[in-house]
């Protein structure tokens, strides 16, 4: 999606990104450092003015899949009864865990019938139907869409609920197996956006025609791009970047800023292209899941949809037990903290840590701070605008400065505006008399083991209870004068009581 270009003109940015959702490696633990390890100091700058994107209230998605129990991959069988041929929708873990996000989408090879769950569905249909394969493995002709516009009648005349339609999958491209030309697949999206039109032409809102779902080739997306018009509601690509789940490197992949950034190419790519795009998809994997997430999010994506919801070697809930794994809880962090406006942020200082900033859910911001140092804690300084920071310095008018270092200073009292040349950021009331405080969420792995399947949030297990009831998720209450630090392989959420102008 062109960003806010692409947003105006009804095409929104949806991904699925493919990869690990927790990591089993059969080397060394990597366990992070102890109460030894150095303190290392550094600042973020929040660029508080206006935002750089514009995500969707339901960021956070995840899909479903067809695959049996059978399904081996790598030596590995992963699916067992954890794809939509067998997966037990009454499960009390699975339905509270979907509730919790209230709401969550869902992208689906299949259907979800059962609306317990309060699910947003994105259902896929197959697009290689009436096509030939020819000698080149490519596919040929026109999609027979017979099958699925019954389909598509079939959930109207139930009443079921469907958020979007997404035809095909990897089938962008040279493609997985086979591909289909760029032209061809537009003027099938636009026989699917007119079988929705027609179908539902009484029904408001009417789901979203989605598309092409396969890996990002720059000359083919432009093409369908500018073919399909506004035929398609949201575009959307998959990444695989860190390769398969029992790749031996993972972790080094994960660990290391210079792979990380990698991606950040594709996003660019897709945000110059005026109408553009979307992409699918252990406590090691929370680390790259959250730094996609606030990638993708600085690039002007609207969606995220995470391979898998439950299944496979990625999934945020345990294939056999349901429970959730670390990255759900990341997952859950993000939606209820992270609101719809991004704002340009950088850190100053080691180049282990990872910064994202939004304006919040509820009121103020939300700072993101990854830290993929096993040894160093970072104590984190946040400055705004280049002329505020956190806490409040006495200084001649013109070098006032809002800081967040640990020294006791005095902070303006609540409703009072710091008028600057650059920026006016405007202090929260609080009702505690003990002084303006934010509230900090960190997750660690259990016993610092990034293998651990065991999360913690700001030093408590989190786990799901006898009734299968997902734990609450309690802050840290902590005085604005002290400073943020952030352990070693630690994340953390801190949300301030700031008001800025890009959020305002």
């Amino acid at each position: 999606m062109s960003s806010l270009q692409s947003w105006e003109m009804g095409l929104c940015l949806l991904v699925c990104i493919t990869s690990c959702s927790f990591i089993y490696v059969s080397s060394q633990s990597v366990v992070a450092g102890n109460d030894n390890s150095s303190v290392s100091e550094g600042t973020v700058f929040i660029d508080g003015k206006t935002s750089i994107g514009k995500i969707d209230e339901d960021f956070i998605c995840a899909t479903l899949d067809w695959w049996p129990p059978e399904k081996c991959d790598y030596g590995t069988c992963s699916w067992d009864h954890a794809s939509l041929i067998n997966l037990d929708l009454n499960n009390n873990i699975l339905l509270n865990a979907i509730k919790a996000f209230s709401p969550l989408k869902i992208r689906l090879g299949g259907t979800l019938q059962d609306k317990k769950s309060g699910a947003e569905i994105i259902f896929g249909l197959n697009a290689l139907a009436g096509r030939s394969i020819v000698s080149d493995g490519s596919a040929v002709g026109a999609w027979n869409y017979t099958n699925a516009e019954s389909f598509i009648r079939y959930t109207v005349k139930k009443n079921y609920s469907i958020y979007g339609w997404e035809l095909g999958n990897e089938l962008s491209g040279s493609g997985v197996g086979t591909g289909v030309a760029a032209a061809q697949y537009a003027s099938d999206t636009i026989s699917l956006y007119n079988i929705v039109k027609n179908i539902y032409s009484s029904i408001e809102p009417k789901p979203l025609v989605i598309g092409p779902g396969g890996f990002f080739d720059a000359n083919w997306f432009k093409e369908f791009v500018d073919k399909t018009g506004s035929s398609v509601n949201a575009i959307t690509h998959h990444i695989y970047n860190l390769g398969p789940g029992v790749d031996t490197h993972l972790i080094e992949k994960i660990l290391d800023p210079s792979y990380l950034d990698g991606e950040a190419n594709t996003f660019n790519s897709l945000q110059k292209h005026p109408q553009e795009f979307c992409n699918f998809s252990s406590c090691m994997g929370c680390f790259w899941y959250l730094d996609q997430l606030g990638m993708a999010s600085a690039y002007d994506t609207k969606t995220y949809c995470r391979q898998s919801l439950i299944g496979g070697n990625y999934g945020l809930l345990n294939t056999t037990t349901f429970a959730p794994n670390p990255d759900y809880y990341s997952a859950l962090l993000w939606h209820r903290l992270m609101g719809r406006n991004v704002l340009s942020t950088s850190f100053s200082g080691t180049k282990k840590i990872r910064a994202y900033t939004h304006c919040a859910k509820e009121s103020g911001i939300t700072l993101l701070l990854i830290n993929l140092d096993n040894s160093t804690t970072v104590e984190v300084t946040v400055t705004f605008n280049s002329t505020w920071r956190l806490h409040q310095k006495h200084k001649p008018h013109r070098s006032h400065k809002l800081h967040n270092p640990h020294r006791s200073h005095k902070l303006h009292k609540p409703h009072r505006s710091h008028k600057s040349h650059k920026s006016k950021v405007i202090l929260k009331p609080q009702r505690s008399t003990s002084g303006i405080t934010r509230e900090e969420y960190h997750l660690t792995a259990k016993d610092g083991d990034l293998h651990s399947q065991t999360m913690l949030l700001n030093g408590n297990i989190l786990t799901v209870n006898s009734s299968g009831d997902i734990p609450s998720l309690e802050p840290l209450h902590v005085n604005s004068s002290k400073p943020i630090m952030v352990a070693p392989f630690s994340i953390v959420f801190v949300q301030m009581p700031i008001v800025l102008p890009a959020c305002s």
